[in-house]
């Protein structure tokens, strides 16, 4: 009898660690990202440009690579820096500016130090909302899923420098 109470004991203990380590949570996080195409150095920088462009509107088939710092506030220089973001975009909208965004956020300090978010989909550049599918992490966000959405802070037109809030919904 004692055996068969340690053996159900011991069973419904694992079997709550089991549980408990499976629990998922849905974490908020709102961050600015600073996409800085101008200046002495730039985070942002075209690598390739399809030769039958016909839209400089819309700079089709271009590609970036970006390493674009991420911080807790709209301002670059006086705000919290929180990570980078770092990955490519691609210009694939034809007839409206539309980016394919391929990025990881990689948090740097704070409670996700270590850990990323990689964030993949469409980016509407002029809608007013956009949302993204977040795809995977690491660290902390081990088997992350969730959305992205990016609304435009400030953009200039002469430059190309923006600044996104961007409000990550993840489960992991």
């Amino acid at each position: 009898m004692a055996a068969t109470t340690a053996a159900v004991l011991f069973l419904a203990v694992a079997l709550s660690a089991a549980v408990e380590s499976t629990a998922e949570t849905t974490t908020h996080i709102k961050v600015y990202w600073h996409d800085v195409v101008s200046g002495p150095s730039p985070t942002a920088i075209q690598v390739a440009r399809a030769p039958t462009t016909n839209s400089s509107a819309t700079f089709f088939g271009a590609v970036v690579v970006i390493d674009d710092p991420l911080t807790s506030g709209p301002d670059l220089n006086k705000s919290t820096p929180v990570g980078r973001a770092q990955g490519t975009y691609i210009s694939a909208g034809k007839d409206k500016l539309a980016f394919l965004m391929n990025m990881n956020f990689v948090f740097q300090s704070g409670r996700y130090n270590g850990s990323a978010v990689a964030i993949m989909g469409r980016n509407e550049v002029f809608s007013a909302v956009r949302e993204m599918a977040v795809v995977g992490g690491t660290g902390v966000f081990r088997w992350a899923r969730g959305y992205a959405q990016a609304r435009t802070h400030t953009l200039d037109l002469k430059t190309g420098d923006a600044t996104v809030e961007y409000n990550l919904y993840i489960k992991h």
